[in-house]
């Protein structure tokens, strides 16, 4: 995989933090996308004459697209080589971004949406697959503490920036900002990382790929449905019902693939579990929070694009905080550890969110608990990947952090179409707003982040993640050397 160049070791170093500068750009581009069109969500919809559902899609379709594709895009990484895959995803994406910018309708947003997410799909893996042959041991849990926190400050980062453009040159620049950086990060990613070499022909697992991204999004379209036709209706249980047979289909077609997407003993492994679950729940109690805070914001309180994204700048601050903290904490006391305190706290801090009232001033009533649900959330992200990719083996972590990684974009989809359909009532309604579907998201949030607190406890592998990096031993339970 890596080539040895035979160069002075510090320029060498120079380049690999370089690499890692960029790589870490083109994943917060890809991040920023998937929460930059929550404040712009009110000028899209009138610009653009947008309901509810609709506008739950402009934000679904991106992640749906990106997580349902990216263990395809992982698996064109171990065979067409990181660097050709990622250059063709950032193409796509650039592209992509572009057409979205440019859209004068629904349809061609959500499709421009679901092109970004193409162009995400391959170049996440890609560039993760990169950063851990380029970077070991110690210098590689740095790399990923400095990728984790990426995540999760990009996420809130970009309802900042949403802000800032909305209130500026419009909407249409949420999009047209990734064009710029997109080519500049095409022109140094060559010089930069070493070419990828021939490979072996190996046969992809299209069905597969396909099969997990449309049940995905017939659970998404059946969860969004559900808010306007309610949990019982046909078109609600048609598609959750499909959702269930096309994530069966996927099993038995994994199980009779040569080359399957996800092999059943890496996806059976604890560390995946546990990964994918903190994942799944995290990203879906973060992007839930966004979505509805930024609509109470500008719906109920009746703030501006760019007042919104101005408050949203201390979630991202706490964010980046807790993650930096799991970075520094974890080789000391464990994930489990973390994972537990850090669910516990964002319990508390949605809890604290179903007090809010339009009456009281924004600072008091909604932002405590916000920031407080934001730094236990920016743990778990540093702790899913670490201690996922500390216990498999070398080999198959690329196949883990893609594991991992999906559940990170379909919890952000599926978040957001629960607590859009939790909400539904109080979006929809003209006139005074009534708070009760906003308060409502809110303790389901509290509920789901205490039960998954209660989850990790039994399920998140003890022992410190530090000592098993770089040796590239599969450990049960990660119990490593200790060091």
């Amino acid at each position: 995989m890596s080539h040895v160049q035979v160069e002075a070791p510090r320029r060498v170093g120079a380049r690999r933090w370089l690499t890692l500068v960029l790589l870490a750009f083109a994943q917060f581009m890809l991040i920023v996308d998937i929460t930059v069109v929550q404040v712009a969500l009110p000028s899209i919809g009138d610009d653009l004459g947008l309901e509810r559902a609709a506008l739950t899609w402009v934000v679904t379709t991106y992640t749906l697209v990106f997580g349902g594709l990216m263990i395809f895009g992982g698996r064109l990484a171990d065979l067409l080589g990181a660097r050709r895959t990622l250059l063709a995803g950032l193409t796509v994406f650039t592209l992509a971004s572009l057409a979205s910018g440019l859209a004068q309708n629904a349809e061609v947003l959500i499709t421009g949406r679901a092109g970004q997410g193409i162009g995400a799909a391959l170049m996440s893996p890609a560039a993760l697959s990169i950063l851990t042959t380029t970077f070991h041991g110690r210098e590689r849990n740095r790399a990923l503490g400095v990728w984790a926190a990426i995540g999760g400050a990009g996420a809130a980062i970009g309802v900042l920036l949403s802000g800032v453009l909305t209130a500026g040159p419009g909407w249409q620049w949420v999009f047209y900002v990734n064009v710029p950086i997109g080519v500049v990060i095409l022109v140094l990613i060559p010089r930069l990382v070493g070419s990828d070499g021939a490979r072996e022909r190996q046969n992809l697992d299209v069905s597969g790929a396909l099969l997990v991204t449309a049940a995905t999004a017939a659970l998404i379209y059946g969860l969004v449905h559900a808010g306007d036709a309610g949990w019982g209706s046909v078109g609600t249980l048609t598609a959750i019902g499909g959702a269930v047979l096309g994530y069966g289909a996927f099993v038995l077609t994994e199980a009779k693939v040569a080359v399957p997407l996800m092999r059943p003993q890496t996806l059976a492994r604890r560390p995946v579990v546990s990964g994918t679950f903190l994942m799944l729940l995290a990203t879906g109690v973060l992007l839930g929070l966004f979505f509805v805070t930024s609509l109470y914001f500008q719906h109920v309180l009746g703030f501006s694009a760019l007042k919104t994204g101005l408050l949203f700048l201390p979630v991202a601050l706490a964010i980046t905080l807790g993650a930096q903290l799991a970075a520094h904490l974890i080789s000391r006391v464990g994930g489990r550890v973390i994972a537990v305190a850090s669910f516990a706290l964002v319990a508390g801090g949605a809890a604290m969110l179903t007090q809010v009232s339009p009456g009281d001033g924004v600072t008091m009533s909604v932002l405590p608990g916000f920031v407080i649900a934001a730094l236990g959330l920016g743990p778990v992200f540093v702790t899913a990947t670490t201690t996922t990719l500390a216990n498999v083996p070398a080999a198959e972590s690329g196949v883990a952090s893609g594991v991992v990684n999906t559940f990170h974009e379909l919890g952000g989809s599926i978040g957001v179409a629960v607590v859009s359909t939790i909400a539904a009532a109080s979006l929809s309604r003209a006139g005074a707003p009534d708070i009760g579907g906003f308060t409502d998201a809110y303790l389901a949030m509290a509920v789901a982040a205490a039960g998954a607190a209660l989850v990790a406890l039994v399920l998140v592998p003890a022992g410190k993640p530090q000592a098993v990096a770089g040796h590239g031993h599969g450990h049960g339970h990660g119990h490593g050397h200790g060091h």
